[in-house]
């Protein structure tokens, strides 16, 4: 149709797109680089997440110190800055994400988080600055990368007391959990399990 592409949102011709759902930037659109390894948690899940959050530990997010590992398009982390984290940490390896989370961060005039383009179990393996409240781990799911992900953040010291773990991952995943991780939310939609786990204790065992 002529004319049609001009008419397109120059947003929506950018890639992958997201909408956030809550918090002082609701409603806001975004965009990122296409690429196959990302998905872009759906707004459903993610209002479903945080409402989760708010009501089943009184807000733990206001105030939060949050590491979005495999950030992708940043939706989780930028979520919960909209929401009031204190600060979020994004980990992406592709150079083009982390630089397209960069400038959504700019237009949003977030000076509260930084992006760090590296692997995200690279940057595990490492000792952290500070221990996180909260942890998204949402990783492609061409590859296997949840349970080392899952022993790294318990065993080189990235979890505060009481901290709340997200995963995204295959329904056919199978995880061995840390025993002082307990589980508060777990639910399956086709291919996909969503599960929220809390840190409970100062040790693990794996």
């Amino acid at each position: 149709m002529p004319g049609a592409q001009a008419r397109t949102p120059a947003i929506a011709r950018q890639g992958a797109l997201m909408r956030i759902v809550g918090g002082q930037f609701r409603g806001r659109a975004l965009a990122a680089p296409r690429s196959r390894e990302i998905r872009p948690s759906a707004d459903r899940l993610r209002e479903s997440l945080f409402n989760i959050l708010l009501h089943a530990y009184d807000d733990p997010v206001t105030g939060a110190r949050v590491l979005d590992l495999f950030a992708g398009t940043g939706a989780l982390g930028i979520e919960a800055l909209s929401r009031g984290a204190g600060w979020v940490d994004f980990v992406e390896r592709d150079p083009r994400l982390a630089q397209a989370l960069r400038q959504k961060l700019e237009r949003l005039r977030q000076t509260d988080a930084a992006v760090r383009c590296a692997d995200a179990l690279q940057t595990l393996a490492e000792a952290p600055q500070d221990a996180y409240d909260i942890v998204f781990v949402d990783p492609p799911f061409t590859e296997t990368l949840w349970q080392p992900a899952v022993m790294a953040l318990e065993g080189n010291g990235w979890l505060r007391a009481g901290a709340l773990v997200y995963l995204e991952m295959p329904a056919s995943a199978q995880i061995t959990m840390p025993e002082n991780w307990s589980p508060h939310r777990e639910s399956t939609a086709g291919a996909v399990r969503y599960a929220l786990y809390r840190r409970l204790g100062a040790s693990a065992k794996l």
